[in-house]
């Protein structure tokens, strides 16, 4: 059973005490396949040096997180466009807009929400989204986006069942993490009624750790609390949505 995580930040300063333990713990329980959104800048280089001691686990994202979208936006995105041009990623992301933390800077979010899926339709990429608060305006952006070209993931899907039926037109499958297992999550109210071939596995680590860990450090092993949640909800085996989730990300990254 090859189980994927297709969203965590293991290079976080989280996991700086114990980062390779962390790791090899989720590699011996087969999940051997990381997928790593960017932020900003910053970061690059913890990235990169993440990918150099685990070359055959780690598939890097290039991209500027919605909530990192300050005054040096421009800045920031031509290093995004820098590094596109330099080596291989796997999707542009994480990408989108956030309006829990900052509405004021809804304008400039969308231009560089917009921005980075067309460098992601010029490489060929997936976008991998972040949307907190603000799904009628990323629904927005993709309406007028929306090309054979333009897929991805829904990244911590939260939406209600409506909200993953409209992203899922727009090709993007759901990122399922810890929510689903949250009482008040309420996905686990119709996650069920989404083929599972719309479905991909996540932690989103070090944030939003399932039941029983909630509000603690997240790390890719509990990835197991949401396959088991799935498991229980769809009625299938775990090996049954490992299976398929895994299949999912090699569709949507190419590896």
């Amino acid at each position: 059973m090859i189980i994927t995580d297709t969203h965590t930040h293991l290079y976080s300063e989280a996991f700086d005490d114990d980062r390779s333990a962390m790791v090899k713990r989720a590699i011996d329980a087969n999940i051997s396949r990381f997928f790593i959104p960017a932020i900003d800048s910053s970061y690059t280089a913890s990235m990169l040096q993440l990918e150099a001691d685990f070359p055959e686990h780690i598939f890097l994202m290039m991209g500027l997180h919605p909530t990192h979208v300050k005054a040096n936006y421009k800045k920031e995105l031509q290093h995004v466009e820098d590094m596109l041009a330099e080596r291989r990623f796997y999707a542009v992301g994480e990408i989108g807009i956030d309006l829990y933390w900052d509405k004021t800077t809804l304008d400039i979010q969308i231009e560089a929400f917009r921005y980075q899926i067309n460098l992601a339709k010029t490489y060929k990429l997936p976008i991998v989204i972040h949307c907190r608060d603000a799904f009628d305006e990323i629904f927005e952006v993709l309406e007028q986006e929306k090309s054979d070209g333009l897929f991805g993931i829904f990244h911590c899907f939260t939406g209600n069942l409506e909200q993953a039926h409209k992203a899922i037109s727009y090709n993007m499958k759901l990122g399922i993490g810890g929510v689903v297992t949250f009482k008040n999550g309420q996905i686990d109210q119709f996650i069920n009624q989404i083929d599972l071939e719309h479905i991909v596995l996540e932690t989103d680590a070090p944030y939003l750790a399932p039941k029983p860990y909630r509000g603690k450090r997240n790390e890719s092993l509990y990835i197991y609390k949401v396959l088991e949640k799935l498991s229980e909800l769809y009625g299938i085996s775990e090996e049954s949505i490992a299976k398929v989730t895994t299949k999912n990300s090699k569709d949507i990254f190419g590896v």
